[in-house]
């Protein structure tokens, strides 16, 4: 099983989703943004790690919102999500084609990747419990 994780980025009453480019696994679909977690590496340090790779940005890992265990014809994950906020740089695309901010009414618009799907009723329930 391959550990991934998921990073729920806040904002207000918003939250982050980005859009994976064409070209790469599950092009199309909406995302919380993360990765596959190396060997030796927390997952907090993955989401740092990723959310530089991927966005150039530096945020803060804050709460485990929960996680989810998805097969794919070829592999299984378990995805490891967790809050954070944007504590610098600016936003810049670079494994994604676009990002939106969302409220969690709005999430139903959006086709997201499969493995994403149970973490919005488990942010959801976190975020209640606040």
């Amino acid at each position: 099983m391959i550990e991934v994780t998921a990073a729920i980025i806040e904002e207000g009453d918003k939250f982050l989703i980005a859009r994976r480019a064409k070209g790469k696994h599950l092009a199309g679909y909406w995302e919380f943004p993360g990765g596959k977690i190396e060997a030796g590496e927390t997952a907090e340090a993955c989401l740092s790690r990723e959310l530089n790779e991927e966005f150039q940005i530096n945020v803060s890992v804050n709460n485990f919102v929960g996680e989810s265990v998805y097969e794919y014809p070829n592999k299984k994950i378990i995805l490891k999500a967790f809050t954070c906020r944007i504590i610098s740089g600016e936003i810049q695309l670079n494994d994604h084609d676009k990002i939106e901010w969302i409220t969690i009414d709005e999430i139903k618009q959006y086709d997201l990747a499969p493995a994403d799907i149970p973490l919005i009723r488990l942010y959801d329930k976190a975020r209640n419990n606040r």
